[in-house]
């Protein structure tokens, strides 16, 4: 079976099992449109609530029994071989235990934002030298940088090459977890997208840097998500960008137009109802469901141990992999690390763009959004705010930042030093920060940038 079908079998089965899902809890039916053999709608009694694609499906009558049964990556492997000592302790550890690990000098800040939230942030000190600020993804944290070790994380690389080098935690993830007023417990602390993290979290981190060091300008490296807040910030408060020499986005996101993701697709599709939604992915924090993370095994899975791993978590599903660059030694470090945390709303907001294909705040819906944004649609971020110079990274194999959404982006960027394309046909979202050849692929290239830009060369 080709890829495609594959994934088509598989999305077939996600709208009948979501089909079973409506009318059992809701007494609502999917059914092929009576005008339209190429959509299905969801159907309460007469009415026809809304159309999806079928992506070249009819529908069919057969269930889908999904099973709820977690996938232990630990155990299945301990049955096979003994894991190394040191990659079971590295999975373990913090970021900073890590860090500290590897005989290089860890630190930990705390950043309180406008609205209360506080952020840590890990150092790996070099005084008196240029300072790095590295934003994560989506679902990750500051371990991404340095959980492949010392030869690979790019953390450890610019402190080899001289850097002061500062590792993000934004809102909501394993370490920025904590408020001045609220708790994980209440709803009220996952109010946020994130349109908060650009504009409260980013500008707080990179203020508290410069004060610390007594620097003017910092390097900004942002993977995914950290493009997005970025473009965000420079949109809303375009003061910020001045203070950074050079921002190099890795997988930057922005437009998700052409997503291949299929989880940012399915987010678009079932905005509403909204509380089928909510029921697989979390009310408040996104905390995935076992029949959510089963249907979209189906999609990319395959039946290897590796695969299986990978696929019993959500942020493969999201962003997907690639086996070649995929290191299986350190596997269990990446797995113990990640997903490191998200609000529903966070999630949601992907969605939308996907949906709408704008660059664009939250959307609450025509009513919310005249009252808060006196529009009946979200503003659209003002990328062309951001004043510093840029250069993007991408690949051609990258699920969520398409070579088409990254050059919309890049059209829009007013002091871009270029597009960088990794040559590697098969690199995908996340071998910008967890690749095995990452370090020939992208990091020598993005540190003589750093370099360069540093002399004036650009």
């Amino acid at each position: 079976m080709t890829y495609y079908a594959h994934k088509q079998a598989a999305l077939k089965k996600i709208f009948i099992f979501l089909s079973f899902k409506c009318f059992f809890f809701y007494g609502i039916e999917c059914v092929n449109t009576e005008n339209d053999s190429n959509t299905w709608s969801i159907k309460v009694g007469n009415y026809h609530l809304f159309n999806i694609p079928t992506f070249g499906f009819s529908f069919s009558n057969d269930p889908v029994t999904p099973t709820t049964n977690g996938y232990n990556f630990f155990d299945a492997k301990s049955k096979e071989f003994d894991l190394d000592p040191d990659v079971v302790e590295d999975a373990l550890l913090s970021a900073p235990d890590l860090v500290k690990k590897y005989g290089y000098p860890s630190e930990v800040h705390y950043v309180q934002t406008e609205d209360g939230y506080i952020l840590q942030l890990h150092r790996i000190a070099r005084s008196n030298c240029i300072p790095v600020l590295l934003v994560h993804g989506l679902l990750d944290s500051s371990a991404t940088w340095i959980q492949m070790g010392p030869e690979k994380g790019l953390g450890y690389l610019l402190h080899d090459e001289g850097y002061d080098v500062w590792m993000a935690n934004v809102r909501g993830n394993t370490y920025s977890r904590n408020h001045t007023k609220y708790n994980t417990k209440q709803p009220i602390f996952w109010e946020f997208s994130f349109h908060e993290m650009g504009l409260y979290d980013i500008p707080a981190i990179i203020d508290y840097i410069l004060q610390q060091t007594k620097r003017q300008q910092l390097h900004y490296i942002g993977h995914s998500q950290g493009t997005a807040i970025f473009w965000i910030m420079c949109s809303e408060r375009p003061e910020s960008s001045e203070k950074v020499l050079l921002m190099q986005a890795l997988a930057p996101v922005a437009y998700l137009e052409h997503a291949k993701s299929p989880v940012v697709s399915f987010l678009a599709f079932f905005e509403e109802p909204l509380g089928i939604l909510l029921k697989l992915i979390g009310a408040h924090e996104f905390l995935p469901s076992n029949e959510f993370l089963k249907m979209f095994n189906q999609i990319i899975c395959d039946d290897d141990s590796i695969t299986e791993a990978i696929c019993s978590n959500v942020m493969f599903l999201v962003a997907g992999f690639d086996k070649n660059q995929m290191n299986e030694t350190m596997l269990p470090v990446a797995l113990g690390h990640a997903p490191a945390g998200a609000s529903t709303k966070q999630m949601q907001h992907f969605g939308q763009l996907k949906k709408s294909g704008y660059f664009r705040q939250y959307d609450y819906g025509w009513i919310r959004n005249h009252w808060r944004y006196q529009s009946s649609t979200p503003p659209n971020y003002e990328i062309e705010n951001t004043k510093c110079r840029v250069a993007l990274h991408y690949a051609l194999n990258d699920w969520l930042a398409t070579p088409q959404d990254v050059e919309r982006l890049h059209q829009r960027l007013p002091n871009a030093l270029g597009k960088f394309k990794v040559n590697y046909p098969k690199f995908n979202h996340l071998d910008f920060v967890w690749g095995i050849n990452a370090r020939d692929l992208l990091y020598n290239k993005l540190i003589k940038i750093m370099k360069l830009v540093e002399k004036n060369y650009f």
